[in-house]
C-alpha cells in the first residue's frame, strides 16, 4: 500500500510526474472510478478471479487517486479515509464493536437514519447519490420511499402500474413520450423489486444474453448478415435462441 501511494504521488508531482496525471481533478477521474467498479462487478459475474484481482486493484487506484488529490489540496489524506471507514462500519456495529445486545438490519437502518439526520438531512430521501445509474437509484429511492410504508403491499400493484403506464405512452403526444417512458422505467424497477429481482443484474443478464446470440446470428449469416431482410434475420434469431435452450 505503502509503495501505490508512493507511485501515486510521484506520479501527481508538478515537476517530474506524469502530464495526465498531473491535469486530472475530482471530476475528470470520477467517471474512471465508477467504471473500474463495474468492471470489478463484471469480473465477479464472470468468475473470473485472476480478472478480479487486477479489476481490484484498478479500483483501489483510483480511491488512492482521489485521496491524493484531497491531500494536495489540503482537506485529507489516505489514512484519513481509512480512518472515517473504519470509525463508521464500528459505529454501526455497535452488537459486535460495542455494548449492544443484538444487531441486524434494523439496528443498522436506526443508525444510519441517525447519521443522516446529524448531516441535516431533512427528508428519507436525502442522500441518494444523484450521480448512481438511474436504474439503481430508483431502486435505491423506491427502498427509502418504503421504509415510512410508503409501498404496494405486493406484486400486484407496481404490475397493475406497469400496464397503466404502458397505456400511457400509448395515449402520449411526442413531447410526453420521455416523460411517460420514464415512468414505465420506474414502475418496472418497483415490480422487479417486489419480485425480488434486481433489475440492475436482470438489465446485465439479458444485455450479455441479446449480445451472444447477435454474434451467434452475425457468425452464421456470415459478410451478408446485414443485408438479409428483417424476416431472414428473425429466422437466424430464432434458431440462435432454439440452439441456446
Amino acid at each position: 500500500m505503502d509503495r501505490l501511494v508512493a507511485i501515486m504521488a510521484r506520479l501527481r508531482d508538478p515537476a517530474t510526474g506524469c502530464e495526465w496525471d498531473c491535469a486530472q481533478d475530482f471530476a475528470t477521474i470520477a467517471p474512471y472510478t465508477i467504471e473500474e467498479a463495474y468492471e470489478v462487478a463484471d469480473a465477479i459475474a464472470r468468475g473470473d478471479m485472476a480478472d478480479l484481482k487486477d479489476e481490484l486493484g484498478d479500483l483501489l487506484l483510483q480511491v488512492i487517486f482521489h485521496s491524493r488529490m484531497a491531500e494536495e489540496a489540503g482537506l485529507f489524506a489516505l489514512d484519513d479515509v481509512a480512518t472515517a471507514i473504519s470509525d463508521k462500519m464500528e459505529r454501526r456495529h455497535p452488537h459486535i464493536f460495542g455494548g449492544a445486545a443484538e444487531g441486524g438490519h434494523y439496528l443498522w437502518e436506526k443508525i444510519k437514519a441517525e447519521e443522516r439526520a446529524a448531516k441535516g438531512e431533512a427528508s428519507t430521501l436525502d442522500g441518494v447519490a444523484i450521480g448512481l445509474p438511474a436504474l439503481l437509484r430508483a431502486e435505491k429511492l423506491q427502498k427509502r420511499a418504503a421504509r415510512t410504508g410508503f409501498d404496494w403491499p405486493d406484486a400486484d400493484g407496481p404490475r397493475a402500474k406497469v400496464i397503466e403506464e404502458i397505456a400511457e405512452i400509448d395515449a402520449a403526444g411526442v413531447d410526453q413520450r420521455e416523460e411517460e417512458v420514464g415512468d414505465l422505467l420506474f414502475s418496472v424497477v418497483n415490480w422487479a423489486r417486489h419480485l425480488g429481482v434486481d433489475p440492475e443484474t436482470a438489465l446485465r443478464v439479458a444485455n450479455a444474453k441479446f449480445e451472444a446470440r447477435f454474434k451467434a446470428m452475425e457468425a452464421e449469416a456470415g459478410e451478408g448478415f446485414s443485408g438479409l431482410n428483417l424476416d431472414a434475420k428473425e429466422a437466424l434469431w430464432q434458431a440462435v435462441k432454439r440452439r441456446a435452450g
